[in-house]
């Protein structure tokens, strides 16, 4: 089947495809279903087990099941991609992003079915793969390239083979000739896996074994390769776009140097580091890599630049797909990347030549992830409770998510992209230091807190960027807590909602018709409610419940009623742990089961941008949890242990996930840093540990899924210390 016959008619002109098959999940495949629909072209949906009630299977035309939750038994599974493509008609599949989108194979298997991938060419899926080959093969051409060197470079060099034993030793040897500091980096792969910067000498032997252990396992291959490290780094990328008829373009940088762990947070375009000469130079650069393989489609070439030397870049790797990050392209350009991808891989020539490019305005995009900043950016999970995304001049929101949606920890925990446009960076950046503050997600936890806290950064808004700002402003960032007065906005506001929910008993058990309806767990949402108190006044109800934060601190809060009257607040006053306090707010609550989820706080109504005179203040995202009478016991009894020992006698797993490994029994006298057992989440294993020495109380077994924070263990200290009961009375 050739190309020409799978094409339809567009509006009598354009050939394009009249059914599309989707192969990708999330927000990137709601975002090319809008185009296809734009387009007129019928959306073909997949999806898995775990995702049969998603946003993009809703919103294709059609949707097909092709395998269980396991990334790699569906989305993964090249055959079962192609098999739906077929069985549904569709003429073409889009990749996406992640997945099968660099995937040879599934260039090979479309080629096979008659099917035609939305795509580059084998060639340049398998050269650019490679990050040695690829390396070398734009060297050959002309790109730019650090200096290094690589584990086949080091053994045709010594006339021997590349598995002889002797790798390590090469590399060893041409260290010194390349100069340190270095970057110990694996040949496949991608995402940052594996990478280990190199200092001294001393240090390369051990870089090496890591690398070479982590890239076994990641990738399946091993091989390594050397480069030298470039100091303050700036990640600056190229977005190109080439036909079928030779035709090469790019569509001018972006800016994404804003990293944690090698993976991209914030991107933004163009870049402020980068002046019109460079661009131009960059932009040559990427497409002569683009046309050196024949690049067929959207893809981008990726730069490394030394912000100490703006105007030297060298080439880092391509992408051969579609970037997250291609919304800040599209909003300077004009253009639909997506719908270009469909018009190259349908055959037809470009509609613009370079000099059609113009830059218009800048563009930044924020990547929203289910995790908790506050605990090494764990991956969380949940239930959508409460969603309001944002809008407004020049925002745009490309999302997943839908009130209901289930976010569990099989797949990359990404759940949105907020993009601001403006007519230049720092209307950008306050249109997006708005848009944060109106994105509100409830029931799961989110990584929005730290995105506005990055957006306000002094040296972010100054373009001041390199790859380690994020990892060096940490506790800037993360470092928030709620405080007794945003404990006491958030009772207020429960409060305020007490017509439809009652704050609970004077244990802080709530009435069990709150969290059943229907056989459901049930959810309130209370509007913006009282902002302050001008004091305590006796009188009317009192309501009383006990609340504890992420970090473990228990506060007994009362909300006093005032008596009925003319022009009476819902609330007058509260008290936390029998200290009067002015609460904060308005705040945004809903309650499901004994977790309370709020959103609001100081500056709640809208983040301003920051200036000298005036500090950020932006709203902040809370998980709370009403605790009765024993649970405050046994935090106390807690605290006691703590006191004696420096440790938590509970053991809670930070992140969501699976319990894959049991290594300890119950009964068991275990040592203080003895493993106890493995959880899962997101290809990710943590080992969890005693935190003192005593006997074991294991709380879960294999396969059991847990909750962040979930109690899986309780190691019974032996303590002379005696809990008392001062602050858990109401």
């Amino acid at each position: 089947m050739t190309i020409e016959s799978t094409l339809m008619s567009d509006a009598g002109t354009d050939r394009l495809f009249a059914t599309v098959l989707v192969a990708n999940r999330g927000e990137i495949a709601c975002r090319v279903i809008a185009t296809l629909h734009r387009l007129g072209i019928e959306a073909i949906a997949v999806y898995s087990e775990a995702d049969a009630g998603a946003r993009h299977v809703l919103e294709a035309d059609r949707s097909v099941l092709i395998g269980p939750a396991a990334a790699r038994l569906s989305y993964l599974d090249v055959d079962a991609v192609v098999r739906a493509a077929k069985d549904t008609g569709a003429q073409a599949i889009h990749p996406g992003y992640g997945f099968l989108s660099e995937n040879p194979e599934l260039a090979d298997a479309c080629e096979r079915a008659g099917i035609v991938l939305i795509g580059p060419g084998k060639r340049a899926l398998e050269t650019m793969a490679d990050k040695i080959r690829a390396k070398a093969h734009v060297a050959a051409h002309g790109v730019p390239v650090v200096p290094g060197v690589d584990d086949a470079d080091l053994a045709e060099e010594a006339g021997a083979g590349v598995d002889d034993g002797h790798r390590d030793e090469r590399l060893l040897a041409a260290a010194d000739r390349i100069g340190y500091p270095l970057l110990v980096k694996p040949s496949a792969g991608g995402g940052g896996k594996g990478m280990v910067a190199v200092t001294e000498a001393s240090a390369l032997p051990g870089a090496l074994a890591t690398a070479r252990r982590t890239a076994a396992a990641a990738f399946g291959d091993d091989t390594l390769l050397l480069e030298r490290l470039i100091t303050s780094p700036r990640h600056i990328e190229v977005q190109v776009l080439a036909d079928d008829h030779g035709a090469v373009i790019h569509l001018g940088e972006r800016e994404c140097s804003l990293q944690r762990r090698h993976q991209k947070v914030i991107e933004e375009a163009p870049s402020p580091l980068i002046s019109a000469a460079t661009r131009a130079e960059l932009g040559a650069a990427a497409c002569r890599a683009a046309a050196s393989v024949d690049y067929r489609g959207a893809g981008t070439v990726e730069f490394i630049v030394s912000a100490d030397e703006p105007d030297r870049f060298h080439f880092l790797e391509m992408n051969t797909r579609l970037q997250v990050e291609h919304p800040v392209t599209e909003a300077v350009t004009g253009l639909d990347l997506v719908e270009e991808q469909v018009r190259i891989a349908a055959g037809l020539p470009l509609r613009l030549t370079q000099d059609d490019v113009t830059l218009t305005g800048h563009a930044v995009e924020a990547r929203l992830y289910a995790e908790d900043p506050a605990a090494g950016f764990l991956p969380t999970a949940g239930t959508v409770l409460a969603l309001s995304e944002p809008t407004g001049p020049g925002v745009r929101v490309d999302s997943s998510l839908l009130p209901g949606t289930v976010v569990g920890t099989d797949y990359d925990p990404m759940l949105a992209k907020i993009i601001a446009h403006g007519a230049d960076r720092a209307q950008a950046f306050d249109r997006l230091a708005a848009a944060l503050a109106d994105t509100v997600v409830l029931g799961v936890g989110t990584n929005v807190d730290a995105l506005q806290a990055l957006v306000a950064h002094p040296a972010v808004r100054a373009g001041d960027l390199d790859t380690g700002l994020i990892d060096r402003s940490l506790d800037e960032l993360t470092g928030w807590r709620p405080s007794d007065a945003d404990v006491a906005g958030i009772a207020v506001a429960l409060h305020a909602d007490r017509g439809d929910t009652e704050l609970g008993d004077e244990d802080g058990r709530a009435p069990s018709r709150l969290h059943r309806a229907g056989g459901t767990a049930g959810t309130r949402m209370a509007g913006p409610a009282w902002a302050g108190a001008t004091g305590f006044r006796l009188g009317g109800r009192v309501d009383r419940l006990r609340l504890r934060d992420g970090d473990g601190t228990d506060r007994v809060v009362a909300v006093t009623q005032a008596t009925p009257g003319p022009g009476t607040r819902p609330a007058d006053a509260a008290l936390v742990d029998g200290e009067p306090v002015t609460p904060t707010g308005p705040w945004r609550v809903v309650v499901a089961e004994d977790a309370v989820y709020a959103h609001g706080g100081a500056g709640a109504a809208r983040a301003q941008p920051p200036t000298a005179e005036r500090p950020t203040a932006h709203p902040h995202t809370v998980t709370l949890h009403r605790i009765d009478r024993a649970a405050a016991l046994a935090a106390a009894r807690a605290r006691a242990v703590r006191a004696a020992t420096g440790a938590d006698p509970e053991v809670r797993t930070p992140m969501p996930g699976t319990v894959v490994a049991m290594l300890a029994e119950t009964g068991t006298v275990v040592a203080a840093g003895a493993p106890l057992l493995v959880v899962e989440a997101m290809k990710m294993e943590h080992t969890l540990t005693a935190p003192v020495d005593g006997a074991a109380t294991l709380c879960v077994t294999v396969g059991d899924r847990v909750a962040a924070g979930a109690v899986v263990a309780v190691i019974d200290a032996e303590t002379e210390t005696t809990p008392s009961e001062e602050n858990t009375d109401d």
